[in-house]
C-alpha cells in the first residue's frame, strides 16, 4: 500500500514560503480565472470591478463587466476554491485517521448517498416541500449523504462506542455499493435519457449551477471545517504513530475519532450537495504537499487547503472553457490532472524504499 510521502527532513522555513507561495497563486488564480471565458475581461477590469463592489471609487467600470465578473463568474470561482480547499482539508484528515493512504473525502459512502439523494430528486422528482431546482437537488443530496453516513455509523461503531478505523472504512464501501446499486436501477428502469445524462453530469461534479448564495455556504463550510481542524492538529499528528501512542501521548482516541469522522463526513455532505463528486483531489492535494512541507497537521492542512483552491479553480476554468459551447465535467479534468500526479507520487515512493 502506498505510505504518505515525508521527506526525511524539511528546509527550515518551507512551511512558510509555500505558504507565501500558494496565497499568491490563489489571489492570481482567482483574478485571471474569473476573467477567462466567451467573453474575456481583463484582470485591471476585474480587479476594478471588485473594488467598486468593496465600495472603493473607481472609474471606468461598466455593467456588462459588473455582471460577468461579480455576478456570473465570482461565484462560481469562490466556490470552486472553497470546495478544492474542503476536499484536500478531508482528504488529509481521513488519510491520517484511518491510516490509509489511499483514503478520500469519499471513503465513508458519503458520495454514494449524496447520490442517491441527487438521482432520486433527477428521477422521482421527489424534492423538498417548496424547494425546485438546484435547491432542491442540494437538499437531496444533503439528506442521502446524511442517512448514508448514519448508516456507516451504525454499522462500524462497536460495543463500547468505538469507531475502528478498519471497519469504518469496510462499512463505507458496503454502504456505497448498495448506494450505487440503487442509482443504477432507478436510472435504468426510469428509461430517460434526459434523466440518466443529468445524472452522470451530477456524478462527475459540476459548479455551473453556484452563485453567490451557494457559494457563500461553501466558503462558510470550508472554513469553519479549517478551524475546527487544526484545533485537533496536535492529535492527528500523535494517530501517525498508532493509537497505543497516541493515547500514552494524552489524545482521547474515541472522542477525537469521532468528531474528526463525522465531521470530515458532515464537511464532504455539504460540499457534495452543491458540486457533485469532483474526485482526486482530497487524494492528491494531501499527498503532494507533505512532499513539500512534511507530514506535521498545523503545516499540512491550511497550505493543502490552498493548493486545492487553487487546484480546483483551474480545473473549473478549464471545465467550462476548453470546449466552446459545452462545459466537460470537472471530475474528467481533475482525473486527467490527478491520475498522472498520483502515479508520479507512486512511483517517487517506490523508489525511496
Amino acid at each position: 500500500m502506498l505510505r504518505p510521502v515525508r521527506p526525511a527532513r524539511t528546509r527550515p522555513g518551507a512551511g512558510l514560503v509555500t505558504g507565501v507561495a500558494l496565497t499568491a497563486l490563489l489571489v492570481v488564480s482567482v483574478v485571471v480565472a474569473v476573467g477567462i471565458g466567451s467573453v474575456h475581461v481583463q484582470a485591471g477590469d476585474v480587479v476594478d470591478v471588485v473594488l467598486g463592489r468593496l465600495g472603493v471609487p473607481v472609474d471606468g467600470v461598466t455593467v456588462i463587466d459588473d455582471r460577468i465578473v461579480w455576478q456570473l463568474r465570482m461565484p462560481r470561482v469562490i466556490g470552486a476554491a472553497a470546495t478544492g480547499a474542503g476536499l484536500a482539508i478531508a482528504g488529509a484528515v481521513l488519510q491520517s485517521l484511518t491510516r490509509n493512504d489511499l483514503a478520500d473525502p469519499y471513503l465513508l459512502g458519503i458520495s454514494g448517498g449524496a447520490t442517491v439523494g441527487a438521482v432520486s430528486v433527477i428521477v422521482l422528482g421527489a424534492g423538498a416541500a417548496g424547494l425546485v431546482g438546484n435547491a432542491a437537488l442540494a437538499a437531496g443530496a444533503f439528506v442521502g449523504a446524511m442517512l448514508a453516513l448514519a448508516l456507516v455509523l451504525m454499522l462500524a461503531t462497536g460495543r463500547t462506542g468505538d469507531l475502528p478505523p478498519a471497519r469504518t472504512v469496510l462499512a463505507g464501501v458496503a454502504i456505497g455499493q448498495m448506494c450505487g446499486a440503487y442509482t443504477s436501477f432507478v436510472v435504468i428502469v426510469s428509461g430517460d435519457h434526459d434523466s440518466a445524462r443529468r445524472v452522470l453530469a451530477w456524478t462527475m461534479g459540476s459548479l455551473a449551477g453556484v452563485r453567490w448564495q451557494s457559494a457563500t455556504i461553501l466558503l462558510v463550510v470550508s472554513v469553519l471545517a479549517l478551524v475546527v481542524i487544526i484545533g485537533c492538529a496536535s492529535d492527528l499528528d500523535a494517530f501517525a504513530f498508532g493509537d497505543s501512542a497516541a493515547s500514552s501521548l494524552g489524545v482521547s482516541i474515541r472522542r477525537v475519532r469521532w468528531l474528526l469522522m463525522v465531521g470530515t463526513a458532515l464537511l464532504t455532505a455539504g460540499l457534495v450537495a452543491y458540486t457533485g463528486a469532483i474526485g482526486f483531489v482530497g487524494l492528491v492535494v494531501p499527498h503532494a504537499v507533505r512532499l513539500l512541507v512534511g507530514p506535521l497537521h498545523r503545516r499540512l492542512l491550511p497550505l493543502s487547503a490552498l493548493a486545492g483552491a487553487v487546484l480546483l479553480i483551474w480545473a473549473d476554468t478549464a471545465a467550462r472553457s476548453l470546449l466552446d459551447g459545452q462545459e466537460i465535467p470537472i471530475g474528467v479534468v481533475t482525473a486527467v490532472f490527478g491520475a498522472p500526479l498520483f502515479a508520479y507520487l507512486l512511483r517517487r515512493e517506490s523508489r525511496s524504499r
